[in-house]
């Protein structure tokens, strides 16, 4: 089975207020890229990745007049997509939802929040936790909430899927050097308040003997920002983690690969800096899988236009997958 985690950058602005698919030579949300020639290359990433299980970051808006189970599923048959299925959790108001699209075929997808506990509560709801060491308890909810699902194989395996788009750590407008240190101390408190809440769901999980899948954009990594120093690690890697026995650590190579700082990084997204005039890649999205999905050597893939050989070397794919988006899809291939 493969499953994969892509951010697709404002899908939602190529339906139009009621749903439907725009696909003309207006501009999309995307510089320089029309809303035909976005859609064009989407329809082409998702046939060339062909996962079984799709989890879209960034998904179409989810309100009173259109739906992002039927803009997806109108998507895949516009494209003819196999991923004909889609599934959406709890929606969020920021016109970017997170969204499953599958092959009813392969597997069958339920959304399936747990309800959790204090500490570990359901992903719609708040947490407290103490976030700056004052001994009072702040009060966190998730901007988007974690998509839960179980996958079920024609064979009857399940899998718990967990797909997450994290709070960025993005600063908007002008502000002064102080204000910029604030917001910025601000935002990696809360993220790692999301972190810390996933992983405490991914306990529950592991001690319930569940095989589990974490995928989506963290927006973070080990070594991403110079805060990472201020906290002792990054989210991520309270999520995979790092500091606990094998059996209980979640796998991807490329957060290794990070945390090792080498020369060469491996990249998943590709964002364009006006003032510096050129672009600057970052690790940010990865698909973490427990223990005992890895007996089996599964295989991860960053379907890079330049980085991945076989992306680059197919023109139309390496051409698609630049106008798509600026993150790239990341897949696992597991044998169940």
């Amino acid at each position: 089975m493969r499953i994969a985690t892509y951010n697709v950058e404002w899908f939602t602005s190529l339906f139009d207020r009621r749903g439907r698919i725009l696909d003309d030579a207006e501009l999309s949300a995307r510089y320089g890229v029309s809303r035909s020639q976005q859609l064009g290359a989407l329809g082409i990433v998702f046939t060339a990745v062909d996962a079984d299980v799709f989890l879209i970051v960034e998904a179409p808006d989810n309100n009173a007049h259109h739906k992002t189970v039927e803009q997806l599923e109108a998507f895949a048959r516009y494209f003819g997509l196999r991923q004909r299925r889609a599934l959406i959790g709890f929606p969020n108001e920021t016109q970017q939802e997170i969204a499953l699209l599958y092959d009813p075929d392969v597997v069958s997808a339920v959304h399936d929040p747990m309800e959790g506990s204090e500490e570990a509560p359901r992903f719609d709801r708040s947490l407290k936790i103490d976030l700056d060491v004052d001994d009072r308890l702040d009060v966190v909810t998730f901007g988007k909430p974690p998509l839960e699902a179980v996958l079920r194989t024609k064979s009857g395996r399940e899998i718990r899927l967990i797909g997450v788009h994290i709070k960025s750590k993005g600063q908007h407008g002008e502000l002064d050097p102080v204000s910029q240190v604030r917001l910025a101390i601000e935002n990696r408190r809360k993220q790692l308040a999301e972190c810390i809440w996933l992983r405490r769901r991914v306990d529950q999980c592991l001690g319930a003997g569940d095989a589990v899948v974490v995928l989506g954009d963290f927006n973070d990594g080990p070594g991403l920002d110079e805060y990472e120093q201020l906290f002792g690690r990054s989210g991520l890697e309270i999520v995979v983690g790092e500091d606990l026995p094998p059996e209980r650590r979640l796998r991807d190579p490329h957060v290794r690969l990070r945390r090792g700082h080498a020369a060469a990084q491996p990249s998943s997204a590709r964002f364009y800096l006006k003032d510096a005039g050129q672009y600057f890649s970052a690790m940010l999205d990865y698909v973490l899988v427990s223990p005992d999905l890895c007996v089996q050597a599964p295989a991860w893939r960053i379907w890079h236009p330049f980085d991945d050989p076989g992306c680059y070397k197919v023109p139309e794919l390496r051409e698609a997958l630049l106008q798509a988006s600026d993150h790239f899809p990341v897949s696992v291939d597991l044998s169940l």
